[in-house]
């Protein structure tokens, strides 16, 4: 509910326009649990007259429900909305609520205080202006205090504000809030905070929540919501140099052309110089148009439609950027990232990544640290599990334009998207381009792959064997390189146990060493197709996206995936090497087929049933549908 205003009453019009115009503050609450920060937030609601009287109706009732005031009113009620989350007395998930008063309009998110909802948390805090962190006066500083404000660091929030609530059940003492004071600053240096205003409060009471508290004389310092109506936002963000991320190419008609979007830094005017990023084109600015008329200037936080005085090639997920200050443009990067899935980060894995409005392909490396985010250790680590924070490399598909993280929050962030089920799995932030994405180049040669496989009289290509172990997918290969050989192609075969002995040696069985593993032997498939073979694989490759990779590596027409289908029972029967064996007495871990998935294809091009029929039988069906596909021309 918006709050009361004489205006309403006196000139709609006015009011509306007054209320249209009001800066937005964007804030969280966050802290430990049970350190009030819902109650917080219900009570600053109800002291600036924001809850409707049917919501105070309900908070009666539910207070006297599932409250835990006796027969007072629970605010924190009014904020947590889960069924769950009434009956334990805990935020899971983030709310949000929407309020404004006289001087500014209001998007609060009140993030949970347990470790495992931290994804919950970075979510509220992705776009958040200041952080309200709470601290229990009668616990002080504690190891969740110190998670959330390194978190606040981490995802670029400057301003903080320090709630010392209970001070109700301290005596209002201001012995204890000095020592907190103390105790917080002290850390807040060690992570880079420095603009922290500290309020010492009573949700439960009001205390300094909207009025001063008669409790606390010796406090000269804020209320928590003249801070908030006060403190100035988006200052760095506007100082910044110009961007804005193409939304949309806006041609209603052939006599206009102009870029759409949302201005995430500085400022723009008719006549300066932009350039266009990645391409690197340059123009100026002719008009700057909104449905309210042309601007004399637009500024960050403002969308609007940018026409430029020269016809150039932009399009959706391009950065319009200042003239003299552009962004970098890069394919690979160090970043912090955040896992936020249940299914762990599988480095080689291709994901797709988002900045702005730009989406393209992604690999993560193995984390260089992941972060305690209780005790701020860097700890060795293979991958990243859900609501895990750790330090990678990424290697982009193609090069994008972005500003580190610490100069702009919108160019500098992303998100992680798994390819097959479209769900976001990660978010982070970009530190730095790796030199390597400036200082390596393709290298041009004279024989290419065209010029060897008129040489070799046929065409490259990769014959992938997938399947179960024991499925045949060997003995197969074998006979399809022999029949090769006598046709005269020139092959090689690339087995699963083989090349375990060399080249990927160092890699276990877990399901990040499975994609690292079929990472290596698609690159390495992929660079015998440039030399001008057929390259024969045989590898189980359980996973769909790593065979995809596979695939996507070399070009259309190349991959023929063969499908050893043959069903658990019958390649355990079978167990030529004893592993299902061991895997059922539990001496083998992560086996495929057992406590490990298969997926098996979904179209492969041949699929071959060794149930009904032999390895020769079926390495003629192969070599049938090579010619069929045009590979042995």
């Amino acid at each position: 509910m918006a709050h009361v205003s004489d205006l309403i009453a006196v000139d709609i019009d006015e009011y509306l326009t007054s209320h249209q115009y009001k800066s937005l503050l964007r804030f969280i609450t966050c802290g430990s649990v049970d350190d009030g920060k819902s109650t917080l937030i219900g009570r600053l609601l109800y002291e600036s007259h924001m809850v409707f009287e049917d919501h105070l109706a309900q908070l009666e009732v539910d207070s006297a429900k599932a409250g835990t005031q006796g027969t007072d009113l629970d605010f924190a009620l009014l904020l947590d909305g889960l069924t769950a989350e009434r009956e334990q007395g805990i935020t899971i998930d983030v709310a949000y609520r929407f309020f404004s008063t006289e001087k500014r309009k209001f998007i609060v998110a009140d993030t949970p205080g347990h470790e495992q909802y931290t994804r919950n948390m970075v979510t509220g805090a992705s776009t958040a202006d200041v952080a309200v962190l709470m601290v229990d006066a009668r616990k002080g500083v504690l190891t969740q205090t110190r998670r959330h404000s390194y978190l606040v660091s981490l995802l670029g929030i400057r301003k903080v504000v320090v709630a010392i609530n209970k001070m109700d059940l301290v005596d209002y003492s201001e012995e204890i809030y000095n020592a907190i004071v103390t105790e917080f600053g002290e850390f807040a240096e060690q992570i880079g905070l420095s603009d922290i205003t500290y309020v010492p409060v009573s949700a439960l009471k009001g205390d300094n929540i909207v009025e001063y508290s008669v409790a606390t004389p010796w406090y000269d310092g804020p209320t928590l919501m003249t801070y908030l109506e006060d403190v100035p936002v988006d200052d760095d963000v506007a100082a910044g140099p110009f961007r804005m991320p193409v939304q949309w190419v806006n041609r209603p008609n052939l006599d206009f052309r102009g870029f759409s979007g949302r201005i995430v830094g500085g400022s723009i005017k008719p006549g300066d110089p932009i350039r266009v990023l990645p391409a690197g084109t340059t123009s100026t600015v002719d008009r700057i148009v909104t449905m309210d008329g042309d601007l004399d200037v637009a500024v960050a936080g403002q969308s609007v439609t940018i026409t430029l005085t020269d016809e150039i090639d932009a399009s959706r997920g391009d950065l319009m950027c200042a003239g003299d200050a552009p962004a970098e443009v890069a394919d690979q990067f160090e970043a912090h990232v955040v896992w936020m899935h249940e299914d762990g980060m599988l480095p080689g894995r291709p994901y797709l990544l988002k900045v702005g409005t730009r989406t393209m392909g992604v690999t993560i490396a193995h984390p260089k640290y992941r972060v305690d985010v209780n005790s701020l250790e860097h700890l060795a680590a293979n991958t990243l599990e859900l609501n895990e924070i750790g330090v990678c490399n990424l290697s982009l598909d193609r090069p994008i334009p972005f500003d580190a993280y610490a100069d702009n929050r919108d160019t500098g962030s992303f998100v992680i998207i798994d390819k097959r089920t479209q769900n976001t799995v990660g978010a982070g932030m970009l530190h730095f381009a790796l030199r390597r994405s400036h200082n390596i180049y393709w290298q041009d040669v004279r024989v290419d792959k065209a010029a060897r496989a008129d040489q070799n009289n046929h065409q490259p290509g990769v014959v992938w064997f997938t399947g179960l172990s024991g499925s045949g997918k060997s003995t197969i290969a074998n006979i399809v390189e022999s029949k090769l050989h006598t046709l005269g192609v020139r092959t090689y075969l690339l087995d699963g146990d083989n090349v375990r002995h060399g080249l990927n040696r160092d890699l276990g069985f877990t399901d990040a060493d499975r994609v690292e593993n079929i990472r290596r032997i698609a690159e390495v498939s992929g660079l015998m197709v440039d030399a001008g073979l057929v390259v024969l694989v045989s590898f189980i490759s359980p996973f769909r996206a790593e065979r995809r990779l596979a695939r996507e590596r070399v070009e259309a027409g190349e991959f023929i995936e063969v499908h050893v289908d043959t069903p658990l029972d019958i390649a355990e029967e079978r167990d030529p090497k004893g592993l299902y064996a061991k895997a059922r007495a539990g001496e083998l871990t992560n086996f495929t087929g057992i406590d490990s998935p298969y997926e098996a294809p979904e179209s492969p091009e041949i699929r071959v049933d060794t149930t009904a029929m032999t390895a020769e039988e079926a390495a003629d069906q192969v070599i049938a549908a090579l010619r069929s596909k045009g590979l042995l021309d």
